[in-house]
């Protein structure tokens, strides 16, 4: 009986654990999208949708990249457009920096697989509620090539995350 009673409390104890350090009252939007195995195809948007409700907080947006050893570059250029619930939609082209001066990935993780957060929009304050929408793509060429690359190989998987400043 006393062997029970230590191993409820111990799955209690750690489902506990695990109730406080995954709620993250920070963050308001959170979703990754998978690159096909083939690579990130020329011209293919990522599409994610998120909800605003509130118009006077302050948010950090980031993008995230995860890639591993097969990327070969050591930047990498998206274009992104957002869709506000008006019908305003704001296009940026952003470059990243993906690599050191000596090759080596940028990003977190200890395996070949590198976490990249990458900043899209700071300090931001939606100024409409409602649904907005994100769509992002690749933008990346090789050197002297006008057309991009068919296949951008390398990229896992493309995130999108809103966080709150507090």
């Amino acid at each position: 009986m006393a062997t029970v009673q230590k191993n409820n409390l111990f799955f209690i104890f750690f489902g506990f654990l695990f109730l406080i350090f995954s709620c993250d009252d920070k963050i308001d939007f959170n979703q990754y999208k998978p690159i096909n195995a083939k690579g990130w195809k020329a011209n293919e948007n990522v599409f994610f949708e998120f909800e605003v409700t509130d118009t006077i907080s302050q948010k950090n947006l980031f993008i995230n990249i995860r890639n591993n050893s097969d990327y070969e570059f050591s930047n990498l250029y998206l274009i992104t457009a957002l869709n506000f619930p008006d019908a305003t939609v704001v296009i940026d082209t952003l470059q990243y920096q993906m690599a050191d001066e000596t090759g080596q990935y940028l990003g977190t993780g200890i395996t070949e697989i590198k976490d990249n957060k990458l900043f899209y929009k700071e300090k931001k304050t939606f100024s409409v509620a409602g649904k907005y929408k994100f769509s992002v793509r690749h933008a990346m060429r090789k050197n002297g090539a006008i057309n991009p690359i068919e296949f951008l190989k390398g990229i896992q998987d493309v995130g999108l995350s809103i966080e709150k400043i507090e």
